[in-house]
């Protein structure tokens, strides 16, 4: 829900509220919709258990996201409250930025309500409500995890005020949407635009094409993003106690000055200093620039 549009700026559109929520009106899902639903709740399903972070695979049994059909927004936000004090909420597609922070800020994570279509089953441009709910929801009834989306929402209203809120998408990017974690001695998934992808859930871990870098917020926070493909590098943290520390001990204001003047890097970058997991071959990357 980032980067919104300029149109954005025009208000809530017909029917939504002043905060931008909608109802999710699930009683006006179609058959063939829970059907979309279940078709890749259980392709990722299968596929998750050994290559996602446990606490992903808990979040989706003590919230029942296993029962078919697309979740009811209301049934799941009363089980999620009772664990970590957040809530889902409809919206009807991007919001402004300060909408987002402020939602996120108060416990309520936004999702829309829509699913793709049978010819988006591997891609699609705006996150539908398998990517919202699946991807995101179950790490929030992970008390470590939520405390940091939370401190995030709160640290991107103040972001707005340095007019440095390109340098924070990069954190979410590269954290809530693709991030890795270590544990156990080995790599696992947690990020909500990988374990919701089939092709990513797999690139992401094994193809020698992509960086693994250990993460760093500042280097994370100077690091371009690819918005329409595999990313070229993954961070990976150590824990989401730390990833949790280095956010909430952070001064963000003399960071964001610092970054003003120090250039940004390519998503393939490699720098001087960087905890290398993988250097990657950046095959794939290249196949596709040949191709475009």
């Amino acid at each position: 829900m980032m980067d919104a549009k300029a149109e954005l700026l025009n208000g809530p559109p017909p029917g939504a509220a002043a905060d931008w929520t909608i109802p999710q009106d699930w009683a006006a899902y179609t058959p063939g919709e829970h059907a979309m639903w279940d078709k890749l709740f259980a392709r990722q399903a299968a596929m998750l258990p050994d290559r996602v972070t446990p606490a992903f695979m808990k979040g989706l049994d003590v919230l029942r996201l296993s029962k078919p059909g697309v979740p009811d927004f209301e049934e799941l936000s009363e089980r999620l409250q009772k664990l970590t004090g957040w809530s889902v909420v409809a919206v009807p597609g991007l919001v402004p930025d300060d909408v987002f922070f402020e939602h996120m800020a108060n416990r309520r994570f936004v999702a829309g309500r829509f699913i793709r279509k049978p010819e988006q089953i591997d891609y699609l441009q705006e996150p539908d409500v398998f990517h919202d709910v699946f991807g995101h929801v179950p790490l929030l009834a992970d008390p470590v995890f939520a405390d940091y989306m939370q401190a995030y929402g709160e640290g991107g209203l103040r972001s707005l005020k340095f007019g440095a809120l390109h340098k924070l998408a990069r954190l979410y990017w590269y954290t809530v949407e693709f991030g890795l974690i270590r544990e156990e001695g080995r790599l696992h998934l947690y990020g909500a635009g990988i374990v919701s992808s089939y092709g990513e859930s797999i690139f992401a871990l094994d193809d020698p094409s992509p960086n693994r870098v250990g993460f760093d917020l500042k280097r994370v926070m100077r690091t371009n993003y690819k918005i329409d493909d595999y990313q070229q590098t993954y961070f990976v943290i150590d824990s989401f106690e730390d990833l949790l520390r280095q956010t909430l001990e952070t001064d963000f204001a003399p960071l964001y000055r610092e970054l003003e003047t120090a250039p940004d890097l390519a998503p393939d970058a490699l720098e001087e200093g960087d905890r290398i997991f993988t250097a990657g071959a950046q095959e794939y990357a290249r196949s596709k620039a040949k191709l475009g």
